[in-house]
């Protein structure tokens, strides 16, 4: 069995960035980059799937330019088999990820794909349903727990209304959500196995996907700073405030 993770390098999540100057996107000069938290905890549900099964392949594909190994290297570092770069230094779009994750798992005859639900810098949200439509694959979404049998998987997954189990037919898609997370680190032996694990490096090209951007960014700008709130004489103006100016009640 194949498991295909997907990775996306981004800004490490405790950098605090700031928009440029023109407004033009995020200043990302000399940030400490990492790979994606939600990618992270794709790549460990892969693992434990690959730990309780037999015979299980799990391989970490990335999207960008040749400095988004580091963050393959680092799924193999944590359990990872192999790894694919597909390298671009295009802007990447989510419809050109899943275009180019729909010709891998083609290719790799892939079981089962794990992807995170977004990604901390766009939060759109979109790769795993678009690759569900592309393969015209079943997709379970916001997973918090993934049993994998001989056919299918069965996926819990948070609703309004509580928990819901939903049971896939292979080949599936899951997107994970944050309460699947149980963090692994990868020990030293591990990191010097990961060195000599294999990378392949492809191109769009040669998958025959074309990576072109359809939306362009109009503005970034940062939010507005809160104010200081205000200290009232009694309970009486405090329901006026809250009646009248905050209409919340």
């Amino acid at each position: 069995m194949k498991i295909l993770v997907g990775i996306k390098r981004v800004v490490d999540a405790n950098v605090k960035v700031r928009p440029k100057a023109d407004g033009s996107g995020m200043d990302l000069m000399n940030a400490k980059m990492a790979m994606n938290p939600f990618c992270e905890i794709a790549v460990e549900e892969a693992i434990r799937i690959k730990e309780s099964g037999d015979n299980v392949e799990v391989i970490a594909v990335s999207i960008g330019s040749s400095v988004c190994q580091e963050q393959i290297r680092t799924a193999l570092a944590l359990g990872a088999d192999r790894g694919i770069l597909v390298e671009t230094e295009n802007v990447v779009e989510p419809l050109s990820v899943a275009k180019v994750l729909k010709q891998i798992v083609l290719k790799e005859q892939i079981d089962l794909v794990i992807l995170g639900k977004l990604s901390i810098d766009s939060d759109n949200n979109q790769v795993g349903q678009m690759l569900a439509a592309l393969l015209d694959y079943p997709q379970g979404t916001f997973a918090c727990k993934a049993e994998l049998s001989a056919d299918d998987v069965a996926v819990s997954r948070e609703v309004d209304g509580g928990e819901q189990t939903v049971r896939l037919k292979l080949p599936a898609i899951v997107t994970t959500d944050l309460r699947l997370n149980e963090p692994r680190y990868a020990s030293l032996p591990n990191i010097m196995k990961a060195k000599k694990k294999e990378i392949d490096f492809i191109t769009p090209e040669e998958l025959s996907v074309e990576i072109e951007s359809k939306l362009r960014v109009v503005n970034v700008s940062p939010p507005e700073e809160r104010s200081a709130g205000v200290k009232v004489e009694s309970v009486a103006e405090l329901i006026d405030k809250l009646r009248n100016e905050a209409k919340v009640i």
